[in-house]
């Protein structure tokens, strides 16, 4: 006994080691004989319940017979006395050894899957309400899954609380529970079972009338304290980007692009930056919707604020900023509403200086604006050629301004700007450089503009083709339009220059 207890005392001859080795063992056995492998399935329908979880046991230990739970008794039992005895022997860890391994072929012949049979799956695939497995699976304040049309309904006769759980609702915002849906679509799959049709397949999303109730709570909230205005932003901002039907539904509110707004309106927008930022994101979440765009770049204070937002804010709201307007522009009637705005000059501005993230926004603005004869007139006159072309020459946003330029190269104005011999050696370059067909045939686009009336400029481009034969190639290769284009030029100088011929 002495010694023992001397050997444990030392540590490191063996006895206090073994002493902790069993302890680990006693504990794992325990945790591998209680524990089943789906209980955290069970949590995702049933939040801190499981009322399937001793009945599943139940069946499973029932109809596990022999095999798995056999061996966990046999392993129960053996590990029971080496833990009791001092000298157990060798052979009974050899034997638990054999056993494990038993239990590991086992397990890895189980199917893989959920470890839960069709009969208890269907059940927990079942909303609540409808007794039906769900199609549209959505999640509700209390934390419960519901199918969305029967929540809904629920809701929308005035219901205040969860069906299964009694709790009192903080919110009606139904979040889809997309875990939930992934499971029950490859869960009809395996089973052969019809993959039940979502809601929102057949009939777009719908909003309750608590939904309305506090979207409008939100916008009260816009002309309250200061804290409470940051907060309703920030909730809109989030409510608008995950939510298509609050999109749709947001401007049937009264006055509710100007309450939005209100706090904008009312202070220099560079002193609420967060704020500013949340707003102006929320009205580009709404201007994507189609209904939407009208209502807004009509608003006397929408258009005025996205263009203030475009010289002072963060990134991320300049960046916003210039995507609204990309956004609104796509309605033709909303073009002349903001190109005869100053927004061209901001966009032009943000283009010539801004953040990358916000020049690519600035720029796909800019070419929806240049659809319009009247937008593209103004964008020349205040200096586009030139700002578009020193962005091409230093290699930023090449494949896009090019498309503007093209734009622009079809008015008369922009011609004589752009009838630089350098700009011909620039554009003749990229149709050699460039992987992009549409670039390419952007290129010769604004050649063919420059060069055809201008002898001078059809000149230096016939002395570079004489030397690369690029139009030559693109002619070959290029896109229809392309061939065409570098076609007509080819022969322009052939007659223009016979000694051109050489090249084709």
């Amino acid at each position: 006994m002495a010694e023992i207890e001397e050997t444990e005392a030392v540590g490191g001859g063996g006895g206090g080691e073994e002493t902790e080795l069993k302890k680990e063992l006693e504990s794992f056995v325990k945790t591998m004989l209680e524990e089943d492998d789906h209980g955290w399935f069970c949590n995702i329908f049933f939040p801190k319940e499981n009322p399937v979880k001793m009945a599943e046991k139940e069946e499973s230990e029932a109809a596990g017979g022999g095999g798995e739970t056999e061996l966990k008794k046999e392993l129960e039992s053996l590990v029971k006395t080496m833990l009791e005895e001092d000298d157990y022997g060798i052979e009974k860890t050899v034997e638990a050894i054999r056993i494990l391994n038993r239990l590991n072929e086992l397990k890895l012949k189980k199917p893989v899957g959920l470890g839960l049979d069709d009969s208890i799956l269907s059940e927990m695939f079942k909303c609540y309400l409808s007794g039906e497995i769900m199609g549209d699976p959505v999640v509700l304040a209390s934390g419960q899954t519901y199918d969305r049309p029967y929540i809904e309904n629920w809701l929308n006769e005035g219901n205040l609380t969860c069906p299964r759980s009694k709790k009192v609702l903080s919110h009606s915002i139904l979040t889809p529970n997309c875990l939930v849906q992934e499971l029950i679509s490859c869960w009809c799959k395996g089973s052969g079972v019809a993959v039940p049709k979502s809601h929102q397949d057949v009939g777009g999303e719908t909003i309750t009338k608590m939904d309305r109730i506090f979207l409008n709570s939100l916008l009260e909230k816009m002309s309250s304290s200061r804290s409470d205005q940051k907060e309703a932003a920030k909730e809109l901002r989030r409510l608008t980007k995950a939510k298509p039907s609050y999109r749709a539904f947001f401007c049937e509110l009264p006055d509710a692009i100007s309450r939005l707004l209100s706090p904008l309106s009312e202070n220099r927008v560079e002193l609420l930056p967060k704020l500013q930022e949340d707003l102006i994101t929320t009205l580009l979440n709404l201007s994507i919707h189609d209904n939407n765009k009208k209502a807004v770049a009509e608003n006397p204070v929408a258009v005025r604020l996205l263009i203030e937002s475009m010289k002072f804010g963060t990134t991320e709201t300049r960046k916003n900023a210039a995507a609204a307007l990309f956004t609104l522009s796509a309605l033709d009637s909303n073009k002349l509403i903001i190109g005869n705005s100053r927004a061209p000059e901001a966009l032009l501005e943000l283009l010539r200086g801004g953040h990358p993230l916000e020049m690519k926004d600035a720029a796909s603005a800019i070419l929806n604006l240049c659809m319009n004869h009247e937008n593209k007139t103004r964008f020349i006159e205040i200096g586009a050629v030139k700002v578009i072309l020193q962005k091409i020459n230093d290699s930023i946003l090449v494949d896009e301004l090019l498309c503007i330029l093209a734009l622009l190269s079809t008015h008369v104005n922009a011609v004589d700007q752009l009838s630089e011999v350098d700009t011909v050696h620039c554009l003749l370059r990229i149709i050699r450089d460039s992987y992009s067909r549409r670039t390419k045939e952007n290129c010769v686009a604004v050649l063919f503009a420059v060069c055809w009336n201008n002898k001078t400029m059809l000149k230096a481009l016939w002395k570079e083709e004489m030397r690369k034969k690029t139009l030559a190639e693109l002619a070959d290769t290029g896109t229809r339009r392309a061939r065409r284009k570098a076609g007509g030029l080819i022969a322009r100088m052939c007659k223009a220059f016979p000694n051109v011929r050489r090249t084709t």
